[in-house]
């Protein structure tokens, strides 16, 4: 059986139709926020309900716990200068690993209110970092720790570490999760899971215009919508391509929106990022494991 469904000839010119999908790892609740660190030849990714960070070592392939009792990590991506910055639902914030070893706290609150439970997170090449800011964190006690919206809605900031400024950027999702910039960053993708408390919402990736400036965003139209379970995290590669989470595979649609085909994955997949040597190696988590797929195709800025 094949691990690929070519739905349009583009499809075929970004897979390797050899190369097979391959469970690294098993033994999370719920695998999420890959993140590649190339210095350290590693991928981080979060098991969220047990509360720590794991580290798969591609020079040997053995993995190891990074952090744990660590704020209930979800998403993570590196700054211009290759640190690790990581989403926090236990302690709502948006953290920075330093050169040191510690962790910084950037950024916890909005017009005095406390975050949710940062979610995914980008840092966009003028190092503003914008992240989404669902509930998940705080709706149980299983991610997070339960409590009440101080906010009172999920929002997308933006926030600038030089300044301390934070804005909301995008306001008119229900649950804003994962995010990317197009190749230009001139478009800002968020997916919408609102569906998870709103019966019938739209499962869907948004596309937004950003200003020209680049400190807020105008628009919001569908750009995809998911007929098996979320978009969830999702990452574009240099030619534009969005390659993001579903229920059944990792799906590849082209700029103009169109299905181009799937990496089918035997589990619920949550996130995905492009490593290796050569950025041409896609991870997946996926509910319990971490997968991997070698691949045609480079991430956005390699």
């Amino acid at each position: 059986m094949s691990d690929y469904e070519i739905l349009d000839p583009r499809f075929s010119a970004l897979i390797i139709s050899h190369a097979k999908l391959e469970r690294l790892w098993t033994g999370a609740r719920w695998a999420e926020g890959p993140v590649y660190v190339p210095a350290a030849k590693s991928l981080l990714w979060s098991d969220i309900p047990n509360d720590r960070v794991l580290r798969y070592d591609e020079t040997d392939g053995s993995v190891s716990v990074l952090e744990a009792s660590c704020g209930y990590h979800n998403g993570h991506t590196l700054d211009g200068q290759g640190r690790v910055v990581a989403c926090e639902h236990g302690n709502r914030r948006i953290a920075r690993l330093e050169f040191d070893g510690r962790w910084t706290g950037l950024v916890d609150r909005f017009e005095g209110k406390r975050l949710n439970s940062p979610n995914d997170v980008v840092v966009k090449s003028d190092g503003t970092i914008w992240f989404s800011d669902p509930t998940y964190g705080i709706d149980s006690s299983y991610e997070g720790h339960a409590a009440t919206s101080e906010i009172g809605a999920s929002n997308v900031y933006r926030f600038d570490p030089a300044t301390g400024e934070i804005t909301a950027v995008v306001t008119d999702l229900i649950k804003p999760n994962g995010l990317a910039f197009s190749v230009d960053e001139s478009h800002l993708y968020v997916a919408d899971t609102g569906a998870t408390h709103v019966s019938g919402h739209p499962r869907a990736i948004k596309v937004y215009d950003v200003s020209a400036d680049g400190g807020s965003v105008s628009g919001g139209t569908t750009f995809a919508v998911s007929d098996a379970g979320f978009f969830d995290g999702f990452r574009v590669d240099r030619l534009g391509n969005v390659w993001t989470s579903s229920a059944d595979s990792v799906r590849a649609y082209a700029p103009d929106g169109t299905l181009l085909g799937k990496i089918l994955v035997p589990e619920l997949v949550s996130n995905l990022t492009f490593g290796g040597p050569k950025r041409n190696r896609l991870y997946i988590t996926a509910q319990t494991s971490l997968y991997a797929v070698y691949l045609n195709a480079h991430p956005a800025g390699w």
